[in-house]
Order: C-alpha cells, then sequence, then structure tokens
C-alpha cells in the first residue's frame, strides 16, 4: 500500500508538488487552488478487475478502517496516512435508493437517489472530513503543532468537523453565519463541544475571515477549497458504480454551492475511467437555487465569464453561496462530462420535496432543489424517460424539520405551500373520524389520478 504516492497539485498545472501533510492552501506560484493528484501509473499495477474485487470484499465489513465506504477505497484517497490515525464513524455506505414511484409521477424508468444524508452527522459532509481530520491527526503525531480544526459553515460542515474533532480529541471552531442556520444543524457543534462563533454576515463572509483566521499557521482550514476533503468525497461517484455492480448512470443530479460536491464527483469518476473500471462518463446536472445562481449565471455565458452574486436567503440554506470557492474546478468538470446548470425558484423546491416526500423520501430542500431541476429537465426531453438517473441527497429531512413543518403549515413566507397536509382538528368521535377518514382516502385517489 505504501507504493502508492499522492500530492498536492496546482489546479493550473504549476509545476512543484507539495506533501497532503504540509499545511498550505493555494499554490504559491499562481494563488489558485490545489488538487490531490495520485500515481496512476502505480495504482494501475492491480488490474481494474482486482480494484472491483477488492472494494467489493470490504464494502460495510468490520475490519478497520476498511469497512467504511470512503476507507475502503484507502489507496485511491490517502495511501500512506497510519490506520492508528484514521478517524472514522463508519461513513459511507448509504443507501442508492430506487425511487420508483416517484420516477413514474416524472416519467422516469430508473430513478434512483443517492442518499449521502444517511450518515452519523446526517450529510455527506462526513465522507470528505474523515479524511481531513484524519490527515491532521497524523500530522500532529508526526509533531505540527496545529491547535485547532476551523471552518466557515452553513450547517452541514460545521457538524461534521465538530463530530470528527471530537472523536480525535482536536479543538473544533466553526465560523456561522447568525440566523441562517437551522436548530438541528446548530446543535450537533454545540453538542460536540465545538467552538461556535455566530457572526452577523453570509457564508461569503464566514468564509473569508475564516481563510485570514488560517494563516495562523496552528489553525488548519477545514473548507472544501482544501482538497483533502475533495478526495473523501469522491467516493460518493466510486460507490453509487460499484452499488450498480459498475455500471454507469446517464445522469447524475448535483446541488450546487459551494461547487465542492461537483468537483469530488466528477474526480471519482474520472479515476475509474483512468484505472479502467468504467469504459464511459455519466453526464452531470448541477443545480442551483435561484436565489444564490452564480454558476447557472455563468452557464448563460458559456463560462467564459464568472461575477459573484449576493446570495439571497433560500430555503436551501446550505447552497446559499454568491461566491463558489471552487467555481474552476466544477467548470472544468462540466465541460468534461457533457454537464449543464439548472436553477429553481423557492416555490419549486419546497413543492419538490413535498411531492417527492409524498413517494416515501424525507429530503433536504437542496434535494428539492435537485428535484426540482430533474422535473424541468425531463419536461425539456433534456433527460430522456429510458435513461438512468441518480440524485445526490445531500442532508437528511430531519436537519429541517421545522421547516418542513412550516411548509405544510404555510407559514413560510413567499411559499404558496401548494402540497400542505396540515393536522385535521376535530372532536375524538367516531362519526367525525371516520368521516376524515373517508374524505382523505377520496383525496388520494383524486392526487394519484
Amino acid at each position: 500500500m505504501n507504493d502508492y504516492g499522492a500530492w498536492f497539485e496546482c489546479i493550473n498545472g504549476c509545476p512543484t508538488h507539495f506533501s497532503l501533510f504540509e499545511i498550505i492552501y493555494r499554490c504559491p506560484t499562481c494563488g489558485d487552488l490545489l488538487d490531490v493528484e495520485h500515481d496512476i501509473n502505480a495504482l494501475k499495477h492491480r488490474s481494474a478487475a482486482a480494484w472491483m474485487h477488492l472494494f467489493d470484499e470490504r464494502y460495510r465489513r468490520q475490519a478497520f478502517p476498511y469497512g467504511s465506504g470512503v476507507w475502503g477505497k484507502k489507496e485511491w484517497v490517502l495511501p500512506f496516512i497510519d490506520n492508528e490515525n484514521i478517524v472514522s464513524t463508519y461513513e459511507g455506505g448509504t443507501n442508492l435508493l430506487w425511487a420508483d414511484r416517484y420516477g413514474k409521477m416524472l416519467g422516469v424508468e430508473d430513478l434512483w437517489v443517492k442518499q449521502c444524508g444517511n450518515s452519523h452527522t446526517g450529510s455527506f459532509k462526513d465522507l470528505g472530513m474523515t479524511v481531513l481530520v484524519s490527515a491532521v491527526k497524523q500530522m500532529i503525531a508526526e509533531g505540527q503543532s496545529i491547535t485547532a480544526i476551523a471552518c466557515a459553515s452553513t450547517g452541514d460542515t460545521s457538524a461534521a468537523l465538530a463530530n470528527y474533532c471530537a472523536a480525535a480529541g482536536i479543538p473544533a471552531v466553526v465560523l456561522l453565519p447568525r440566523n441562517k442556520v437551522s436548530p438541528a444543524q446548530l446543535v450537533q457543534p454545540l453538542a460536540n463541544g465545538a467552538l461556535v462563533l455566530s457572526l452577523d454576515t453570509d457564508f461569503d463572509g464566514c468564509m473569508a475571515l475564516v481563510q485570514e483566521i488560517t494563516k495562523e499557521r496552528t489553525v488548519y482550514l477545514a473548507n472544501s477549497m482544501n482538497s483533502l476533503r475533495i478526495e473523501g468525497q469522491k467516493t460518493v461517484a466510486i460507490e453509487l458504480v460499484q452499488q450498480f455492480d459498475w455500471e454507469v448512470p446517464d445522469w447524475v443530479v448535483i446541488p450546487g454551492g459551494n461547487l465542492g460536491n461537483v468537483s469530488a464527483l466528477g474526480k471519482g469518476f474520472l479515476m475509474m475511467q483512468a484505472l479502467g473500471l468504467i469504459q464511459k462518463l455519466p453526464r452531470i446536472a448541477v443545480a442551483q437555487a435561484e436565489n444564490a445562481n452564480p454558476l447557472y449565471l455563468a452557464s448563460l455565458k458559456n463560462f467564459e465569464s464568472f461575477t459573484p452574486v449576493r446570495a439571497k436567503k433560500t430555503l436551501a440554506s446550505a447552497i446559499q453561496i454568491g461566491n463558489p470557492v471552487s467555481y474552476k474546478r466544477a467548470v472544468r468538470v462540466l465541460r468534461q462530462f457533457g454537464g449543464i446548470v439548472e436553477q429553481a425558484s423557492e416555490n419549486e423546491l419546497a413543492d419538490e420535496s413535498a411531492r417527492a416526500d409524498r413517494t416515501g423520501m424525507f429530503n433536504c430542500p437542496h434535494t428539492g432543489v435537485a428535484l426540482a431541476v430533474l422535473r424541468k429537465l425531463v419536461e425539456r426531453k433534456v433527460i430522456r424517460s429510458n435513461e438512468r438517473v441518480v440524485v445526490i441527497s445531500t442532508a437528511h429531512g430531519l436537519k429541517f424539520a421545522d421547516q418542513k413543518t412550516a411548509y405544510h403549515l404555510g407559514q413560510i413566507s413567499g411559499v404558496q405551500s401548494r402540497l400542505a397536509n396540515h393536522p385535521i382538528e376535530i372532536p375524538a368521535a367516531l362519526p367525525q373520524v371516520m368521516d376524515a377518514i373517508r374524505r382523505y382516502a377520496d383525496k388520494v385517489k383524486l392526487l394519484e389520478a
């Protein structure tokens, strides 16, 4: 395993390489972001069939750390880390849900939802954070003076960071935009003992500040501009193909905010192709909220220029980002994958989330953005009815229980709640109860017609 190599390299191809255990976030030559690159030739010493067999043999088994959906692909992620420094909560291995009933409503025969929110802290952010915190634990073990790990967050990143730092015994610092994080998200870093700083700004303001804080090398940066996070998140692409017995879907629909997830999934597919595990790439659709849509606006100009926006309030708070740090990475992936970008309004994302919930899901609003965009692409016949489609669900709906309750009570300003299902208050008497049941059954028949 130690024969495999990986290093930081500039996304623009500047020639210098850096150790993955070096405290560095940007290329010192051009100032742009860094990617983790792997020694593909060394990895090719094992055949594609042998890699598939190894990954299948480890999948969800109990031999630490390989039962993790991330660390089961250790050689492709962080090959030379000592197992004793790996901080894992058995992340990954999430359900690839066949959305049969919802797909029939849309007219998509082969629709699947990759439920990345079915994880320890309730979002896909666990996948990247296990890699980053494990790397820091090894750096500390090797004598580096790191006193804390810090992040800016709209909720899910802070939850994942606080959890993995608590498991590792490393202090965590999280910067949150005040009154823009759900209570269920806020309580997670509080419960895990992080230093939570609630700031009178938006996510982009928090992001600017955390980059200043982490210029002090004793505080390590945990946001997705740090590509160690991308290494964990790319395993979603590998895992979903593995769950299809190593077949590639036709489309992957991804909610887009800071755009690290788009970059990560693209990287996972490209790595599988380079090593011969797959022969084709899916098309990628990035879904943005209309109130925070800088990538969508850039796509209208064929990505010839990019202008950050001031993100407006959106129900999809985790992607309420106007200046995404992984923009260049995401555009590169979109061009390689025949990708497209579409947006969804607040009404569209709220109603689509409610519609999907009525078929047995329980989605976060960011998944609602992806589902609303999927509906638009199906209606425009960009996505065909016979194509296999995977929607990436990024977080668990329970993180947004207050928002869902407000939707069904018609209490979200500017949202019509066309699919609201509020409780019926009636006397505790059999005739009234039976009458309510009959009216409910008639309503369901009408909705199904």
